[in-house]
Protein backbone atom coordinates (compact mmCIF):
# COMPACT_ATOMS: atom_id res chain seq x y z
CA UNK A 1 0.00 0.00 0.00
CA UNK A 2 1.28 3.34 -1.14
CA UNK A 3 -0.77 5.40 1.77
CA UNK A 4 1.50 5.24 4.93
CA UNK A 5 -1.98 7.00 6.91
CA UNK A 6 -4.53 5.33 5.46
CA UNK A 7 -6.80 4.49 8.16
CA UNK A 8 -6.06 7.50 9.72
CA UNK A 9 -7.63 9.43 6.75
CA UNK A 10 -10.67 7.37 6.95
CA UNK A 11 -10.72 7.92 10.91
CA UNK A 12 -11.08 12.20 10.04
CA UNK A 13 -14.38 11.74 8.17
CA UNK A 14 -17.19 12.27 11.08
CA UNK A 15 -19.68 11.38 8.97
CA UNK A 16 -20.44 8.07 6.46
CA UNK A 17 -20.75 9.73 3.86
CA UNK A 18 -17.53 11.42 3.87
CA UNK A 19 -16.17 8.06 4.80
CA UNK A 20 -17.22 7.02 1.77
CA UNK A 21 -16.15 9.92 -0.14
CA UNK A 22 -12.42 9.29 0.91
CA UNK A 23 -12.33 5.55 0.70
CA UNK A 24 -13.49 5.73 -3.14
CA UNK A 25 -10.87 8.29 -3.76
CA UNK A 26 -8.07 6.23 -1.37
CA UNK A 27 -9.02 4.05 -3.35
CA UNK A 28 -8.21 5.61 -6.69
CA UNK A 29 -5.00 7.23 -5.70
CA UNK A 30 -3.53 3.54 -4.48
CA UNK A 31 -5.07 1.95 -7.91
CA UNK A 32 -3.55 5.11 -9.98
CA UNK A 33 0.19 4.40 -8.13
CA UNK A 34 -0.20 1.20 -8.68
CA UNK A 35 -0.22 1.58 -12.96
CA UNK A 36 2.58 3.38 -13.32
CA UNK A 37 5.29 1.74 -11.13
CA UNK A 38 8.55 2.14 -12.71
CA UNK A 39 9.75 -1.25 -12.71
CA UNK A 40 6.36 -2.85 -14.06
CA UNK A 41 6.47 0.06 -17.09
CA UNK A 42 10.05 -0.74 -18.28
CA UNK A 43 9.22 -4.72 -18.09
CA UNK A 44 6.32 -3.82 -20.29
CA UNK A 45 7.97 -2.29 -23.28
CA UNK A 46 11.57 -3.63 -22.80
CA UNK A 47 12.67 -7.27 -23.25
CA UNK A 48 14.79 -9.60 -24.87
CA UNK A 49 14.06 -11.93 -27.71
CA UNK A 50 16.23 -14.28 -29.51
CA UNK A 51 19.67 -12.38 -29.17
CA UNK A 52 17.60 -9.07 -30.26
CA UNK A 53 16.66 -6.39 -27.94
CA UNK A 54 13.39 -5.25 -28.39
CA UNK A 55 12.19 -1.83 -26.67
CA UNK A 56 8.63 -0.78 -27.44
CA UNK A 57 8.54 -2.33 -31.23
CA UNK A 58 12.23 -1.36 -31.77
CA UNK A 59 14.79 -3.67 -32.71
CA UNK A 60 18.36 -3.84 -31.45
CA UNK A 61 20.89 -7.12 -32.58
CA UNK A 62 22.81 -7.49 -29.31
CA UNK A 63 26.13 -9.45 -31.54
CA UNK A 64 26.47 -6.07 -33.30
CA UNK A 65 25.95 -3.51 -30.04
CA UNK A 66 29.88 -3.61 -28.42
CA UNK A 67 28.81 -1.71 -25.33
CA UNK A 68 25.58 -0.80 -23.89
CA UNK A 69 26.09 1.83 -21.23
CA UNK A 70 22.93 3.12 -18.83
CA UNK A 71 22.73 6.85 -17.94
CA UNK A 72 19.95 9.26 -16.89
CA UNK A 73 18.00 10.75 -14.21
CA UNK A 74 14.69 11.63 -12.15
CA UNK A 75 12.73 10.62 -9.62
CA UNK A 76 11.46 7.46 -10.65
CA UNK A 77 14.78 6.51 -12.61
CA UNK A 78 16.38 4.06 -9.62
CA UNK A 79 13.66 1.89 -10.09
CA UNK A 80 13.87 2.21 -13.69
CA UNK A 81 17.45 1.29 -13.22
CA UNK A 82 16.79 -1.62 -11.21
CA UNK A 83 14.27 -3.18 -13.41
CA UNK A 84 17.01 -2.76 -16.90
CA UNK A 85 19.62 -4.07 -14.84
CA UNK A 86 17.82 -7.01 -13.52
CA UNK A 87 17.04 -7.69 -17.63
CA UNK A 88 20.19 -6.86 -19.11
CA UNK A 89 22.39 -8.12 -16.30
CA UNK A 90 26.24 -7.95 -17.25
CA UNK A 91 25.46 -6.87 -20.62
CA UNK A 92 25.66 -2.85 -19.44
CA UNK A 93 29.12 -1.83 -19.61
CA UNK A 94 28.66 0.73 -17.66
CA UNK A 95 26.43 2.95 -16.13
CA UNK A 96 25.45 6.17 -13.87
CA UNK A 97 21.75 7.36 -13.04
CA UNK A 98 20.69 10.15 -10.65
CA UNK A 99 17.95 9.58 -8.63
CA UNK A 100 16.73 11.49 -5.37
CA UNK A 101 18.73 11.41 -2.57
CA UNK A 102 17.89 8.92 0.14
CA UNK A 103 15.97 6.61 -2.02
CA UNK A 104 19.36 5.39 -3.85
CA UNK A 105 19.76 2.58 -1.56
CA UNK A 106 16.36 1.07 -2.13
CA UNK A 107 16.82 -0.35 -5.46
CA UNK A 108 19.42 -3.76 -6.07
CA UNK A 109 21.84 -2.62 -8.96
CA UNK A 110 25.43 -3.36 -9.51
CA UNK A 111 26.27 -2.07 -12.76
CA UNK A 112 24.75 1.06 -12.74
CA UNK A 113 26.02 3.56 -9.74
CA UNK A 114 22.91 5.59 -8.55
CA UNK A 115 24.13 9.32 -7.04
CA UNK A 116 21.71 10.47 -4.66
CA UNK A 117 20.91 14.49 -5.48
CA UNK A 118 18.80 17.26 -4.58
CA UNK A 119 15.15 18.06 -6.04
CA UNK A 120 13.92 20.02 -6.53
CA UNK A 121 16.54 23.03 -6.31
CA UNK A 122 20.15 20.99 -8.12
CA UNK A 123 23.40 20.39 -5.99
CA UNK A 124 26.88 19.36 -6.13
CA UNK A 125 26.20 15.38 -5.78
CA UNK A 126 23.79 16.09 -9.05
CA UNK A 127 26.58 17.93 -10.86
CA UNK A 128 28.77 15.08 -10.11
CA UNK A 129 26.38 12.79 -12.27
CA UNK A 130 26.03 14.48 -14.67
CA UNK A 131 29.84 15.22 -15.41
CA UNK A 132 29.90 11.41 -15.10
CA UNK A 133 26.97 10.98 -18.20
CA UNK A 134 29.01 13.61 -20.10
CA UNK A 135 31.51 11.56 -19.99
CA UNK A 136 30.27 7.88 -21.33
CA UNK A 137 28.28 10.03 -23.67
CA UNK A 138 31.15 11.25 -25.13
CA UNK A 139 33.43 8.26 -25.27
CA UNK A 140 30.56 6.26 -26.75
CA UNK A 141 31.01 5.22 -30.61
CA UNK A 142 28.92 4.63 -33.39
CA UNK A 143 28.73 0.55 -32.58
CA UNK A 144 27.22 1.14 -28.77
CA UNK A 145 23.72 1.66 -27.45
CA UNK A 146 22.93 4.27 -24.43
CA UNK A 147 20.23 4.00 -22.87
CA UNK A 148 19.09 7.10 -20.99
CA UNK A 149 16.29 6.93 -18.06
CA UNK A 150 14.51 9.96 -17.94
CA UNK A 151 11.62 10.67 -15.26
CA UNK A 152 9.76 13.47 -13.85
CA UNK A 153 12.58 15.85 -11.56
CA UNK A 154 14.98 15.06 -13.84
CA UNK A 155 15.81 19.06 -14.91
CA UNK A 156 16.93 19.31 -11.09
CA UNK A 157 18.84 16.34 -10.43
CA UNK A 158 20.67 16.55 -13.86
CA UNK A 159 22.26 20.06 -13.38
CA UNK A 160 25.42 20.99 -15.69
CA UNK A 161 25.26 24.53 -15.76
CA UNK A 162 26.54 26.38 -19.21
CA UNK A 163 29.81 28.71 -18.93
CA UNK A 164 29.59 31.62 -17.27
CA UNK A 165 26.71 30.09 -14.46
CA UNK A 166 27.63 28.48 -11.66
CA UNK A 167 25.56 25.89 -9.72
CA UNK A 168 25.00 28.15 -7.24
CA UNK A 169 23.68 30.58 -9.78
CA UNK A 170 21.62 28.04 -11.27
CA UNK A 171 20.66 27.04 -7.46
CA UNK A 172 19.40 30.62 -7.05
CA UNK A 173 17.61 30.72 -10.46
CA UNK A 174 15.40 27.57 -10.47
CA UNK A 175 14.65 28.85 -6.97
CA UNK A 176 13.21 32.10 -8.58
CA UNK A 177 11.52 30.62 -11.28
CA UNK A 178 10.06 27.93 -8.56
CA UNK A 179 8.59 30.46 -6.46
CA UNK A 180 7.47 33.49 -9.25
CA UNK A 181 4.48 30.98 -11.04
CA UNK A 182 5.79 29.91 -14.01
CA UNK A 183 4.28 26.70 -15.82
CA UNK A 184 6.80 23.72 -15.67
CA UNK A 185 7.27 24.43 -19.81
CA UNK A 186 8.43 28.23 -18.63
CA UNK A 187 10.71 27.07 -16.22
CA UNK A 188 12.18 24.29 -18.67
CA UNK A 189 12.38 26.95 -21.15
CA UNK A 190 15.52 28.42 -18.94
CA UNK A 191 16.97 26.13 -17.56
CA UNK A 192 17.83 24.22 -21.20
CA UNK A 193 19.41 27.42 -21.96
CA UNK A 194 21.79 28.28 -19.08
CA UNK A 195 22.53 24.56 -19.58
CA UNK A 196 25.41 22.31 -20.96
CA UNK A 197 23.19 19.14 -21.05
CA UNK A 198 19.62 19.83 -21.25
CA UNK A 199 17.45 20.62 -24.48
CA UNK A 200 19.06 18.09 -26.27
CA UNK A 201 22.70 18.60 -25.25
CA UNK A 202 22.99 15.00 -24.12
CA UNK A 203 21.65 13.58 -26.93
CA UNK A 204 24.59 16.02 -29.40
CA UNK A 205 27.33 14.40 -26.42
CA UNK A 206 25.92 11.20 -27.22
CA UNK A 207 26.08 11.25 -31.13
CA UNK A 208 27.18 8.96 -33.16
CA UNK A 209 26.00 6.46 -30.73
CA UNK A 210 22.20 4.90 -30.68
CA UNK A 211 20.60 6.56 -28.28
CA UNK A 212 17.28 5.34 -26.59
CA UNK A 213 15.10 7.41 -23.97
CA UNK A 214 12.84 5.75 -22.21
CA UNK A 215 10.53 8.06 -20.26
CA UNK A 216 7.79 8.69 -17.63
CA UNK A 217 6.26 11.56 -18.43
CA UNK A 218 5.46 14.34 -16.01
CA UNK A 219 4.68 16.93 -18.03
CA UNK A 220 1.30 17.67 -19.00
CA UNK A 221 0.85 16.98 -22.67
CA UNK A 222 3.95 14.71 -22.64
CA UNK A 223 6.00 16.83 -24.60
CA UNK A 224 9.48 15.17 -25.00
CA UNK A 225 11.66 19.08 -25.29
CA UNK A 226 9.81 19.74 -21.38
CA UNK A 227 10.04 16.64 -19.58
CA UNK A 228 12.98 16.68 -17.89
CA UNK A 229 14.58 19.53 -19.84
CA UNK A 230 14.63 17.34 -22.82
CA UNK A 231 18.03 16.55 -22.65
CA UNK A 232 17.68 13.96 -25.37
CA UNK A 233 14.97 15.63 -27.86
CA UNK A 234 14.84 18.55 -30.28
CA UNK A 235 14.52 21.61 -28.05
CA UNK A 236 11.18 23.88 -29.51
CA UNK A 237 12.43 27.01 -27.29
CA UNK A 238 14.97 29.47 -27.87
CA UNK A 239 17.14 32.35 -25.70
CA UNK A 240 13.90 34.46 -26.77
CA UNK A 241 11.28 32.44 -25.04
CA UNK A 242 14.03 31.85 -22.25
CA UNK A 243 14.13 36.29 -21.97
CA UNK A 244 10.14 36.22 -22.38
CA UNK A 245 9.74 34.23 -19.26
CA UNK A 246 12.50 36.15 -16.60
CA UNK A 247 11.13 39.62 -18.06
CA UNK A 248 6.95 38.25 -17.78
CA UNK A 249 6.87 37.31 -14.28
CA UNK A 250 9.72 39.98 -13.65
CA UNK A 251 12.41 38.36 -12.30
CA UNK A 252 14.95 39.44 -14.86
CA UNK A 253 16.48 42.03 -12.37
CA UNK A 254 16.52 39.32 -9.80
CA UNK A 255 18.64 36.71 -11.48
CA UNK A 256 22.40 36.71 -11.27
CA UNK A 257 24.13 38.55 -13.97
CA UNK A 258 26.03 35.63 -15.47
CA UNK A 259 22.33 34.05 -16.38
CA UNK A 260 21.86 37.32 -18.05
CA UNK A 261 25.06 37.55 -19.83
CA UNK A 262 24.47 33.96 -21.41
CA UNK A 263 20.82 34.75 -22.31
CA UNK A 264 22.04 38.26 -23.85
CA UNK A 265 24.71 36.81 -25.51
CA UNK A 266 22.17 33.44 -26.73
CA UNK A 267 19.97 36.58 -28.31
CA UNK A 268 23.29 38.10 -30.01
CA UNK A 269 24.15 34.64 -31.87
CA UNK A 270 27.22 34.53 -30.00
CA UNK A 271 26.43 31.23 -27.91
CA UNK A 272 24.95 28.74 -29.76
CA UNK A 273 21.41 27.84 -29.22
CA UNK A 274 20.28 24.19 -28.25
CA UNK A 275 19.77 21.27 -30.94
CA UNK A 276 16.91 21.89 -32.59
CA UNK A 277 14.55 19.97 -34.97
CA UNK A 278 15.90 18.07 -38.13
CA UNK A 279 19.47 18.23 -36.41
CA UNK A 280 21.34 15.04 -37.58
CA UNK A 281 22.36 14.30 -34.44
CA UNK A 282 18.72 13.58 -33.79
CA UNK A 283 18.34 10.64 -36.27
CA UNK A 284 20.16 8.53 -34.08
CA UNK A 285 17.68 9.10 -31.17
CA UNK A 286 14.71 7.12 -29.88
CA UNK A 287 12.31 8.78 -27.50
CA UNK A 288 9.91 6.60 -25.94
CA UNK A 289 7.75 7.47 -23.13
CA UNK A 290 6.45 4.08 -21.02
CA UNK A 291 4.14 5.93 -18.60
CA UNK A 292 1.94 9.14 -18.23
CA UNK A 293 -0.44 11.03 -16.02
CA UNK A 294 -3.24 9.46 -18.29
CA UNK A 295 -2.72 5.45 -17.82
CA UNK A 296 -2.64 6.39 -14.09
CA UNK A 297 -5.94 8.43 -14.22
CA UNK A 298 -7.61 5.41 -16.54
CA UNK A 299 -6.10 3.09 -13.43
CA UNK A 300 -8.14 5.21 -10.61
CA UNK A 301 -11.07 5.31 -13.27
CA UNK A 302 -10.90 1.88 -13.41
CA UNK A 303 -10.85 1.24 -9.55
CA UNK A 304 -13.53 3.38 -8.82
CA UNK A 305 -16.12 1.85 -11.67
CA UNK A 306 -15.46 -1.35 -9.90
CA UNK A 307 -16.18 0.04 -6.38
CA UNK A 308 -19.98 1.11 -7.87
CA UNK A 309 -19.33 4.89 -9.12
CA UNK A 310 -20.13 6.58 -11.75
CA UNK A 311 -16.56 8.09 -13.08
CA UNK A 312 -15.27 10.49 -15.59
CA UNK A 313 -11.75 11.62 -16.75
CA UNK A 314 -12.27 15.14 -17.12
CA UNK A 315 -9.06 16.27 -18.26
CA UNK A 316 -5.46 15.43 -17.78
CA UNK A 317 -4.05 18.51 -18.84
CA UNK A 318 -4.71 20.51 -16.03
CA UNK A 319 -2.87 24.14 -15.29
CA UNK A 320 -3.07 26.68 -13.50
CA UNK A 321 -3.12 28.50 -9.79
CA UNK A 322 -3.86 26.03 -7.47
CA UNK A 323 -5.92 27.93 -5.20
CA UNK A 324 -7.89 28.95 -8.45
CA UNK A 325 -8.35 25.30 -9.75
CA UNK A 326 -9.03 24.08 -5.96
CA UNK A 327 -12.33 26.90 -6.33
CA UNK A 328 -13.33 25.40 -9.54
CA UNK A 329 -13.10 21.70 -8.50
CA UNK A 330 -15.30 22.98 -5.95
CA UNK A 331 -18.04 24.20 -7.38
CA UNK A 332 -18.03 21.11 -9.86
CA UNK A 333 -18.93 19.27 -5.98
CA UNK A 334 -21.48 21.38 -5.82
CA UNK A 335 -22.94 20.99 -9.21
CA UNK A 336 -23.15 17.31 -8.86
CA UNK A 337 -24.27 17.19 -5.32
CA UNK A 338 -27.13 19.79 -6.21
CA UNK A 339 -28.29 18.36 -9.53
CA UNK A 340 -25.95 15.62 -10.46
CA UNK A 341 -24.44 16.87 -13.21
CA UNK A 342 -22.03 15.91 -15.42
CA UNK A 343 -22.18 12.81 -13.36
CA UNK A 344 -24.96 11.69 -11.58
CA UNK A 345 -23.72 10.55 -7.56
CA UNK A 346 -22.15 7.99 -6.35
CA UNK A 347 -19.63 10.28 -8.66
CA UNK A 348 -15.87 10.11 -8.50
CA UNK A 349 -13.97 13.13 -11.05
CA UNK A 350 -10.89 12.15 -11.85
CA UNK A 351 -8.17 14.56 -13.52
CA UNK A 352 -4.46 15.05 -13.69
CA UNK A 353 -1.50 18.09 -14.49
CA UNK A 354 0.17 20.36 -12.41
CA UNK A 355 -0.97 23.18 -10.80
CA UNK A 356 1.21 26.15 -9.78
CA UNK A 357 1.58 28.22 -6.58
CA UNK A 358 2.78 31.88 -6.69
CA UNK A 359 4.57 32.17 -3.21
CA UNK A 360 3.59 35.23 -1.27
CA UNK A 361 3.65 34.09 2.06
CA UNK A 362 6.12 32.22 4.84
CA UNK A 363 4.04 29.42 5.57
CA UNK A 364 4.93 25.57 4.24
CA UNK A 365 3.39 24.15 1.90
CA UNK A 366 3.01 22.52 -1.99
CA UNK A 367 0.30 22.96 -4.91
CA UNK A 368 -1.49 19.91 -3.89
CA UNK A 369 -2.21 20.80 -0.32
CA UNK A 370 -3.25 24.56 -1.74
CA UNK A 371 -5.38 23.57 -4.26
CA UNK A 372 -7.12 21.07 -1.40
CA UNK A 373 -7.65 23.79 1.26
CA UNK A 374 -8.95 25.99 -1.05
CA UNK A 375 -11.36 23.47 -2.35
CA UNK A 376 -12.48 22.67 1.21
CA UNK A 377 -13.87 26.22 1.82
CA UNK A 378 -16.18 25.71 -0.62
CA UNK A 379 -17.60 22.51 0.29
CA UNK A 380 -17.67 23.15 3.81
CA UNK A 381 -21.28 21.64 4.73
CA UNK A 382 -21.50 19.31 2.39
CA UNK A 383 -22.06 16.08 3.57
CA UNK A 384 -20.58 13.10 1.34
CA UNK A 385 -18.13 15.73 -0.90
CA UNK A 386 -14.54 15.08 -1.05
CA UNK A 387 -11.05 16.59 -3.10
CA UNK A 388 -8.31 15.52 -3.21
CA UNK A 389 -4.90 16.27 -5.06
CA UNK A 390 -1.50 14.14 -4.54
CA UNK A 391 1.78 14.60 -6.78
CA UNK A 392 2.15 11.26 -8.15
CA UNK A 393 6.01 11.32 -6.63
CA UNK A 394 5.03 11.38 -3.31
CA UNK A 395 6.38 14.81 -2.53
CA UNK A 396 5.03 17.44 -2.51
CA UNK A 397 6.45 20.84 -2.61
CA UNK A 398 9.01 20.94 -0.25
CA UNK A 399 7.10 19.13 2.77
CA UNK A 400 7.22 15.18 3.58
CA UNK A 401 3.17 15.18 2.33
CA UNK A 402 1.66 14.09 -1.00
CA UNK A 403 -1.05 16.15 -0.68
CA UNK A 404 -4.21 16.71 0.74
CA UNK A 405 -7.82 15.23 1.13
CA UNK A 406 -10.52 17.27 2.28
CA UNK A 407 -14.18 16.82 2.91
CA UNK A 408 -17.44 18.48 4.21
CA UNK A 409 -15.69 18.97 7.83
CA UNK A 410 -12.40 20.01 7.52
CA UNK A 411 -12.69 23.59 7.97
CA UNK A 412 -15.28 23.37 10.92
CA UNK A 413 -12.01 20.85 12.35
CA UNK A 414 -10.09 23.90 11.91
CA UNK A 415 -11.72 26.07 13.62
CA UNK A 416 -12.21 23.69 16.63
CA UNK A 417 -8.46 23.95 16.52
CA UNK A 418 -8.25 27.82 16.66
CA UNK A 419 -7.46 28.09 12.44
CA UNK A 420 -8.65 30.68 10.17
CA UNK A 421 -8.90 28.40 6.80
CA UNK A 422 -8.32 32.08 5.07
CA UNK A 423 -5.53 32.93 7.00
CA UNK A 424 -3.29 30.28 6.31
CA UNK A 425 -4.02 29.51 2.68
CA UNK A 426 -3.29 33.47 2.55
CA UNK A 427 0.07 32.56 4.42
CA UNK A 428 0.56 30.02 1.95
CA UNK A 429 0.43 27.63 4.75
CA UNK A 430 -1.35 24.53 3.31
CA UNK A 431 0.49 21.85 5.18
CA UNK A 432 0.20 23.56 8.50
CA UNK A 433 -3.65 23.41 8.58
CA UNK A 434 -4.30 20.39 6.61
CA UNK A 435 -1.39 18.06 8.96
CA UNK A 436 -3.20 19.79 12.48
CA UNK A 437 -6.80 18.39 10.94
CA UNK A 438 -5.46 14.97 10.08
CA UNK A 439 -6.07 15.59 5.81
CA UNK A 440 -2.45 15.56 4.45
CA UNK A 441 -1.86 12.39 2.66
CA UNK A 442 1.23 10.70 2.95
CA UNK A 443 3.23 7.88 1.05
CA UNK A 444 6.71 8.87 1.58
CA UNK A 445 8.75 8.86 -2.15
CA UNK A 446 6.56 6.83 -4.47
CA UNK A 447 9.54 6.45 -7.11
CA UNK A 448 7.53 7.15 -9.70
CA UNK A 449 6.33 10.74 -10.86
CA UNK A 450 3.88 10.63 -13.74
CA UNK A 451 2.20 14.80 -12.57
CA UNK A 452 -0.35 15.53 -10.30
CA UNK A 453 -3.98 13.28 -9.87
CA UNK A 454 -7.00 15.19 -8.86
CA UNK A 455 -10.31 13.87 -7.58
CA UNK A 456 -13.74 15.18 -6.47
CA UNK A 457 -15.96 12.44 -5.06
CA UNK A 458 -19.80 13.06 -4.09
CA UNK A 459 -22.10 10.61 -2.30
Amino acid sequence: MFIKNYEELLRAAENEEDRRAREVILQAIEAALTAVDPKYAVRKNVAIKDNKLVIAGLEFDLTKIRNIYVIGGGKASGAMAEAIEELLGDRISEGVVNVLRGTEKRFKVNRIKLIGASHPIPDEKGLEGVKKMLEIAEKAEEDDLIIVLISGGGSALMPRPADPVTLDEMKKTTDLLLKCGATINEINAVRKHISAFKGGQLARACYPATTVALIISDVVGDPLDTIASGPTAPDTTTFEDAYRVLKFYNIWDKVPESVRNRIEKGLRGEVPETPKPGDKIFERVHNVIIANNRIACEAAEAKAKEMGFNTLILSTHIEGEARHVGTVLAGIAREIYKYNKPLEKPALIIMGGETTVTVTGSGKGGRNQELALSASIRINGLKGVAIASIGTDGIDGITDAAGGLVDSTTVKRGREKGFDVLEYLANNDSYTYLKAVGDVVFTGPTGSNVNDIMFIAVV
